[in-house]
């Protein structure tokens, strides 16, 4: 490189750490707003159904009936309300005052002790049918482990034809923060990515400093380079600060390489800023470009990144459409050094999806920026 290339691009970085020195949205974009997006779903949201409110109606309260409910009194994952009559749970669950029905009939022990199927109705509100399918499993966990201790105090072994033998691999307390953290992670990313850059060139335009630049000898790429390196170090910054908070706020534990995650996250910061300059080369006002870079790259980013939502279970179009998402492969990444460890056969094709598409955006900018007004 030319020593007056370096110097040109030197100054051009110096010239935008001054513009996010005098301009705090981008301190904010990068600092405050990953620190706001991992509270909100650090603490503010979870997929656990835990505390759910639910009816219990027990008609006759003989010994094994009060024993079974009782296991509803000692589970985590419900907030029994006690009620006389199945009609007024009825009513409760109509008026949305508890989430399901547990009713224990009046002749639960008669039928238990003669060895019958004694009566148990479970009604469940399925207006949120991921919550009706918890609440299901959980009752029926409760019931299972009631009758092996009935068994057990009795001195028999359940029979049952099937014995099941659970384990949960990579996330055995079943956190969703586990999951959740790093999937935000790749949303933050491609905000501070796409939203600083994407206001770069179009804020040159909207003031009147682009027409200086052009007529100054820096080139295409000396002019790309002087506007990428500072805001990639910014958002560097972001990430580690979202990677504190992940490890220390809301413990995930990082199993994979810490390298290897900031090799990936760099990689897929490119792709990002990539994308928020090529907003910015075809947008030349800032309202626009933002309004684009939210809807292009946030919107897919949570929406069809696997982030909450499973892949799997999309549509086969949706599905196809998601490889073009960036997204997809870094939180794919992300799940997999966090929870599960160095895992190649996950990393490798991920990373070489998102050098690809880094590859692609920057090619573009550079095709699409020209040193003419036009």
């Amino acid at each position: 490189m030319k020593p007056g290339s370096l110097l040109r691009i030197t100054g051009m970085i110096r010239k935008e750490c001054l513009q996010v020195i005098r301009d705090p949205s981008s301190i904010a974009i990068a600092f405050f707003l990953p620190l706001l997006l991992l509270l909100i779903f650090g603490y503010g949201v979870s997929l656990d159904a835990k505390n759910v409110p639910i009816a219990l109606v027990v008609e006759q309260p003989g010994a094994q009936a009060l024993s079974f409910s009782g296991g509803f009194y000692q589970s985590p994952y419900f907030a029994p309300v006690p009620m006389l009559s199945i009609q007024e749970a009825e009513t409760a669950l109509r008026q949305s005052k508890v989430d399901g029905i547990v009713w224990l009939r009046a002749n639960f022990d008669r039928e238990y002790l003669n060895k019958e199927s004694p009566p148990i109705s479970v009604i469940v509100n399925g207006v949120d049918a991921n919550t009706a399918r918890l609440v299901e499993g959980y009752v029926q966990g409760i019931w299972f482990g009631w009758l092996e201790q009935e068994a057990e105090r009795a001195g028999k072994k359940l029979r049952s034809p099937i014995q099941l033998e659970q384990r949960i691999w990579f996330n055995p307390q079943v956190r969703s923060t586990l999951f959740l953290v790093p999937g935000v992670l790749a949303v933050i990313m491609t905000l501070i990515g796409a939203l600083l850059t994407a206001l770069v060139i179009a804020r040159e335009w909207e003031r009147g400093t682009m027409e200086a630049l052009l007529v100054t000898r820096i080139s295409v790429i000396e002019l790309l380079l002087g506007k990428l390196i500072p805001y990639f170090i910014l958002g560097m910054g972001g990430l580690s600060l979202s990677l504190f908070m992940a490890k220390f706020l809301f413990h995930v534990p990082l199993r994979g390489s810490f390298w290897l995650l900031l090799a990936t996250s760099a990689l897929f910061l490119l792709v990002a800023l990539g994308m928020g300059l090529f907003i910015s080369t075809i947008v030349r006002s800032q309202f626009v470009a933002a309004l684009v870079a939210l809807v292009s790259t946030f919107l897919p980013a949570f929406i069809l990144s696997g982030f909450i939502f499973d892949i799997q279970s999309m549509p086969l179009v949706i599905q196809g459409v998601t490889h073009l998402i960036a997204a997809r492969y870094y939180v794919s990444i992300l799940q997999t050094l966090f929870l599960v460890g160095d895992v190649w056969g996950v990393i490798l094709p991920n990373s070489a999806a998102l050098l690809a598409m880094a590859v692609i955006f920057l090619g573009l900018v550079y095709r699409k920026t020209r040193k003419n007004l036009e």
